[in-house]
């Protein structure tokens, strides 16, 4: 991707059809775009292609949405009038309550939809591209927000949050991979971290709303938060329309005139962009992963050396169910049941929410300086840390009418957020992105979501129970839970996550052909060839 500031390699004279035409050309061409891509800077790519990182953002906004929907029922379990519209009377002592198995059955069964959406997502983009998958999800998400709306009982609830999630997995997944394909190499990391801050902005947006509406004691108090879901859907709607299709889609569909048109809408046309050698590697990339068919199944995922990849790309994404976020990402529910009022529980809910957006822009500026994998790790001894000290505070004598040792409490979940948002939370994305084969990456990034998903699900079954106080009532006492599994994690992550950062796919490629130890990766020295 040329830069009229960027030191180029020699240019090569272009036909009117040179891209259509197979050999040295063409290989010179995708050379030359290669060349240009590994040289370009961090401003310079955002000043060539501000347009690609728009639309890229703006694809990306819609999952602000999942962020927003995702972490609102789960926060109206703690909700006064929610839960007396769709719990049960369970005494003067504990009031009305949603059941563990309903509070169960509302959280997993969005999972189970975020996976089918995910699958559609990977099958109908092939076919048609995002941008009508995108519209057509928007239409449907349209049409379910009304289950949830009107809903009369918590059948029905359960009903409508399982067609909401199926828009929210595809546009979980169409984020992170429209922005790998808009964008140059230097920005394609930072974009696909972007999805956390998007995650944390939908999550900042429903705490703020839930906080003002939670003294509220109609009906009206859980059915704005629902509606307000409606106001998304006209922008990002406007924006999808006018938005310009990947021109990876494009090429793969041999519609290469009209590649070359989206690479034009994605740069400045005054900073001169060779768009035909981009064309050019696009074209030669494709080819060669026509050739290598045979070797592009999910099987191929776990032969060789791609299952040290997979594993790595599915432990990744289920580190963020270990690492206790089930626990201490939306801790609304266990401030109430902690005994700090539902209020006051909110509030603490929003500022957490607020850390989370300024913990995730604070991981971009330390990205690229330090590595993946010191980032990963760093950030899992700290929320292990915190884990265990909420735990332990739990066991305190006179812990349930001590409010300071409450708010204590509270105060570490903050820590953990803080913490997870300036680490493992965006970098996980990342790595993902870069750890799969090229021609298998796409379905490793699928392995590792799903297992994601998975993980959600059998999270989603085991908190309502150890939080509820009519089933296992553990309260604090769940940290020690999660902060067994977070350890482990680490260990995991120690032994097994390599670091990728200034890595080339090719030399990835080569680092894992090699088998090199993944705490060696960072330094391993790749001049010597042993062929």
């Amino acid at each position: 991707m040329p830069d009229s500031t960027i030191e180029k390699a020699p240019q090569v004279q272009h036909t009117e059809h040179s891209i259509n035409m197979p050999g040295k050309m063409l290989d010179d061409e995708a050379k030359q775009a290669t060349a240009t891509e590994h040289n370009m800077k961090l401003w310079q790519g955002i000043k060539t292609y501000r347009k690609a990182v728009f639309w890229s953002v703006i694809v990306s906004a819609s999952i602000i949405m999942e962020g927003y929907d995702t972490t609102l029922i789960g926060s109206f379990f703690a909700y006064p009038a929610f839960k007396k519209k769709y719990g049960t009377y369970s005494g003067e002592k504990y009031g009305y309550q949603l059941s563990a198995p309903w509070q169960t059955g509302l959280q997993d069964i969005q999972a189970v939809g975020n996976i089918i959406g995910a699958l559609a997502n990977g099958y109908f983009t092939h076919k048609y591209g995002h941008r009508i998958v995108m519209l057509v999800s928007l239409v449907l998400m349209t049409a379910f927000i009304f289950v949830t709306f009107f809903a009369p009982n918590v059948e029905t609830l359960l009903v409508g949050a399982f067609l909401c999630s199926i828009p929210w997995g595809t546009f979980a997944t169409m984020g992170p991979a429209y922005a790998m394909e808009v964008c140059p190499l230097v920005l394609r990391g930072y974009l696909a971290a972007f999805v956390n801050l998007c995650w944390a902005i939908g999550q900042l947006l429903s705490a703020a709303i839930l906080k003002a509406l939670v003294n509220n004691k109609t009906q009206w108090s859980y059915r704005i938060p629902f509606a307000l879901q409606w106001i998304w859907v006209v922008p990002l709607f406007t924006a999808a329309w006018f938005c310009p299709e990947s021109p990876w889609h494009l090429v793969r569909a041999n519609r290469l005139e009209e590649a070359e048109h989206s690479l034009k809408r994605l740069s400045q046309e005054s900073d001169n962009v060779d768009h035909k050698a981009t064309i050019a590697l696009m074209l030669h990339t494709t080819r060669l992963e026509e050739q290598e068919e045979l070797g592009t199944s999910y099987f191929d995922c776990f032969k060789g050396t791609n299952l040290r990849r997979t594993e790595i790309a599915c432990f990744a994404f289920l580190s963020q169910i270990t690492n206790g976020g089930a626990f201490a990402y939306s801790p609304t529910y266990f401030f109430e049941q902690a005994g700090i009022d539902a209020d006051v529980s909110y509030s603490i809910g929003l500022g957490g929410t607020g850390i989370a957006f300024c913990g995730t822009v604070i991981s971009w500026f330390i990205m690229n300086r330090v590595g993946r994998r010191p980032i990963f790790l760093t950030g899992f001894c700290a929320m292990v840390f915190c884990l265990f000290l909420i735990g332990i505070l739990a066991c305190v004598p006179g812990v349930d009418t001590s409010k300071a040792i409450k708010y204590v409490q509270a105060s570490l979940c903050l820590v953990w957020l803080g913490s997870y948002s300036m680490t493992v939370g965006p970098i996980v994305y990342t790595i993902v992105a870069e750890i799969g084969a090229t021609r298998l990456r796409t379905k490793t990034v699928v392995l590792g979501r799903s297992t994601y998903y998975v993980g959600n699900i059998i999270g989603g079954v085991l908190q309502p129970y150890m939080m509820n106080p009519t089933k296992w009532n553990f309260k604090g006492k769940t940290a020690f839970f999660w902060a067994s599994l977070a350890t482990i994690t680490t260990v995991w992550a120690w032994f097994r996550l390599p670091e990728t950062r200034d890595r080339t796919f090719e030399e990835l490629d080569v680092m894992f052909i090699r088998g090199i130890p993944a705490r060696k990766f960072a330094k391993a020295d790749l001049e010597t060839d042993d062929d």
